[in-house]
């Protein structure tokens, strides 16, 4: 049971259900987490627009959604966990590319790169150091790049706390977490 009201488009109004429209487009249905972050407008507003935002940048929709898992997987966050799986097979990736990801690991240097840059993020709350930036250049990143994977992790540091912190119920396939909770 979520702690918060989930709120339907049928009980919104103004912008809040302007938004929660957008995102029932988007999805063909709206998701729980999204109603829960409608209890503040300008939540959801941000929410939105981030991901919107992110959609159009530089990094591919695959690699943004297997940060998207590693972080869920790292922060414990099964109802990331399973909403990115589902978005993640959806840009490209094999079920193979995502059970790695969760693991922040990947057969590509690359994106394993990303990947290990995006955990320590997290893992050190921001606290990387040159030597970490560095080794996202060496693996062939540009800064703009480099800056837009720190803001898939903040974008989804948002999501993971919103459904841990309030109990979102999942409603999308359920997803093993690898790191214990």
């Amino acid at each position: 049971m979520s702690r918060v009201p989930l709120i339907e488009i049928a009980n919104a109004t103004g912008e809040r259900q302007a938004l929660l429209t957008q995102i029932h487009g988007a999805f063909g249905a709206t998701p729980a987490m999204f109603k829960a972050v409608a209890n503040s407008t300008a939540a959801l507003k941000s929410m939105w627009g981030s991901f919107g935002a992110l959609g159009g940048g530089v990094i591919g929709a695959k690699l943004g959604e297997q940060i998207a898992v590693a972080v869920a997987d790292r922060n414990s966050c099964e109802y990331c966990l399973a909403a990115h799986t589902v978005l993640g097979r959806k840009a490209g990736a094999t079920a193979e590319e995502l059970a790695a990801a969760q693991a922040g690991e990947s057969s590509d240097a690359k994106t394993a790169a990303a990947l290990r840059f995006a955990l320590k993020l997290v893992e050190a709350r921001g606290q990387v150091g040159e030597a970490d930036v560095q080794a996202a250049r060496d693996a062939g990143f540009s800064d703009e790049e480099i800056v837009e994977i720190l803001a898939h992790v903040a974008l989804n540091l948002f999501t993971n706390y919103i459904n841990i912190a309030f109990a979102v119920p999942v409603d999308f396939p359920q997803v093993k977490l690898n790191r214990a909770a």
